[in-house]
């Protein structure tokens, strides 16, 4: 061959292929790790996403105000379609993804795509857990986890009265606060004996169910649903049932019981899984080809539903996806805020204490402050404060760089200005 036609043959040659890289789960797990991965490496892949809902990318953490009429679908919005055209990522919204040929590496979605796949991110999430009570397949029965679901509430404020939400989590006390917003009357039933009990001790839970009761809300509390009860047609729901045999009535019941990590897909496709998928501390499967991250990960034991653990697991996953394979995902204490208008509540770390642990505690009944410390030696390890939370992050950083607080330990409870000053 001469030497132009070598030139020729390799001004034709056609460019090199991009390896797949294939999203399922459009949520924020998922997102997150593509926009860190696209920080580091934005042409490595070609980028395909499978989502189950008909939007972009939105901020699923925002359904609450959005639920109470103080954001629009506009403000939650985290990655419009325009990003994903701009970015040259393929969409495939409203069509998820049904199954993982993991021989061939091919994954199929609802709509009938298929498509081969040289990386796999599953960042499919958690589904709501609905009581498998009679009658919970009623209309007007729902989770609160979509846009679809807020879209439902926003319908029933408009047209009937009476909600009842089952479950005094979080997630439960901010659908009931949204609900009350829109105008209806809400009961807030739990079966446990104080309301957030995963986050908040009982002092805190007291203050926190008086504030909203003044509010407007009505609790019923050691409450467990035996039956919801339809019209005649079946076609509406009409009231809850509790085991004692008392009934309220019920226009729309909200579950947010608790939910459990999406990992039907995984399971079928012979990834190994536990309460979740399991992943390494690279966020990688037993498949070395497929990562895991969010509320669909088990790591180390632990599964994960708060924010701030998943964006740590999204900037480790996407460093490797992008070959910069240095990082490792470390589990670090975590802090909730209550989104609930008017209510300063927040909480950190291990508020339970163990042997051996001591408490500080300060409760100003008047000014409606109560906050309290756990200390176990020269450290804080957990904290839970109401009515005051301003020095929440001070305490938070604490508990987690292990800071030494033997000399600031009379002054902690009167916060970072008070210590500061001391110091």
């Amino acid at each position: 061959m001469s030497k132009k036609e070598t030139t020729a043959a390799a001004t034709a040659a056609p460019p090199a292929k991009k390896p797949s890289l294939v999203v399922i789960g459009n949520g924020m797990a998922g997102m997150r790790t593509v926009e860190e991965l696209l920080k580091l490496a934005p042409e490595l892949y070609d980028i395909t996403v499978f989502g189950a809902e008909p939007h972009g990318n939105y901020n699923r953490i925002l359904l609450s105000p959005l639920l109470a009429g103080d954001k629009s679908m506009d403000d939650i919005m985290l990655n419009p379609r325009e990003w994903y055209a701009e970015n040259g990522i393929t969409l495939h919204a409203g069509d998820p993804v049904t199954g993982i040929d993991r021989q061939r590496r091919i994954v199929r979605s609802r709509a009938g795509v298929e498509l081969r796949y040289d990386r796999l991110l599953l960042a499919t999430g958690s589904k709501p857990f609905i009581i498998p009570v009679p009658g919970h397949q009623l209309p007007g029965v729902i989770a609160f986890r979509d846009i679809q679901d807020v879209e439902t509430m926003l319908a029933a404020a408009r047209n009937h009265r009476h909600a009842v939400v089952i479950g005094g989590g979080l997630l439960g006390l901010e659908a009931a606060n949204g609900l009350m917003r829109q105008g209806m009357d809400v009961t807030v039933v739990h079966v446990m004996d104080s309301l957030m009990e995963r986050q908040l001790d009982k002092s805190a839970a007291v203050l926190l169910k008086k504030a909203l009761e003044q509010k407007g809300l009505r609790f019923l509390l050691n409450a467990q649903t035996a039956e919801i009860l339809g019209d005649r047609q079946a076609t509406a729901v009409r009231a809850v049932r509790f085991k004692d045999g008392s009934e309220i009535p019920a226009d729309l019941v909200v579950m947010t019981a608790g939910v459990r990590p999406n990992i039907e897909l995984a399971r079928q496709a012979g990834l190994h899984c536990d309460r979740a998928v399991v992943v390494d501390d690279t966020l990688q499967t037993y498949d070395p080809r497929i990562y895991a991250v969010g509320e669909c990960v088990q790591h180390r034991m632990a599964t994960f539903g708060l924010v701030a653990p998943i964006w740590d697991q999204a900037r480790v996953c996407g460093a490797h996806l992008a070959g910069a394979g240095h990082r490792r995902y470390v589990q670090q204490a975590t802090a909730t805020k209550l989104k609930v208008t008017g209510v300063d509540l927040y909480s950190a770390g291990d508020f339970i204490g163990s042997e051996g642990s001591e408490d500080l505690v300060l409760r100003d009944p008047r000014r409606g402050i109560y906050k309290r410390l756990v200390i176990s030696g020269p450290h804080i390890v957990g904290a839970v404060l109401y009515g005051d939370v301003k020095d929440g992050p001070w305490y938070f950083e604490m508990i987690q760089n292990k800071t030494d607080i033997s000399a600031l330990r009379s002054q902690l409870l009167f916060g970072q200005a008070l210590c500061a000053q001391a110091a």
